[in-house]
């Protein structure tokens, strides 16, 4: 078991009330929990944006399917990509649009070109890299 350490904080009145609320609302029983949890999300955020770090995480893609050329330009990116790539779901929103959500696995500086590559092709809406484990080869 890892060894706690205590220490104190003072903070302003209000923001101590948003951090109440944001506890309250994720569920969490106690602050040292949420204090824990948001310094480690900084630390993988940083650490893994580091360009050779090996990570994992999710990149999400909203798009037309109806712009000529766009799932073309789509499969292709992901087909130069395919060392990264774990898995894809395409998720069909309405008649017009799509969600498609890639798992990713790899140095940071790939996964990040092919996250920028799919935001960049006209028809896409919206991008997002999410970074949610960093880790080992």
């Amino acid at each position: 078991m890892k060894k706690l350490r205590r220490f104190g904080i003072s903070m302003p009145a209000e923001l101590l009330e948003r951090f109440d609320e944001y506890i309250r609302n994720r569920k969490y029983t106690n602050r040292s929990k949420a204090i824990v949890d948001l310094i480690n999300k900084e630390f993988i955020s940083d650490e893994s944006k580091k360009p050779n770090s090996f990570i994992a995480g999710a990149i999400t893609i909203v798009y037309n399917h109806h712009k000529r050329e766009l799932l073309d330009r789509i499969t292709d990116l992901q087909h130069s990509y395919g060392d990264i790539i774990i898995s894809s779901q395409h998720i069909h929103l309405n008649h017009d649009n799509c969600l498609e959500i890639i798992a990713v696995k790899g140095r940071y500086k790939r996964i990040k070109e092919l996250a920028d590559g799919l935001g960049s092709v006209k028809g896409v809406y919206h991008k997002t890299l999410s970074v949610s484990l960093s880790c080992k080869k």
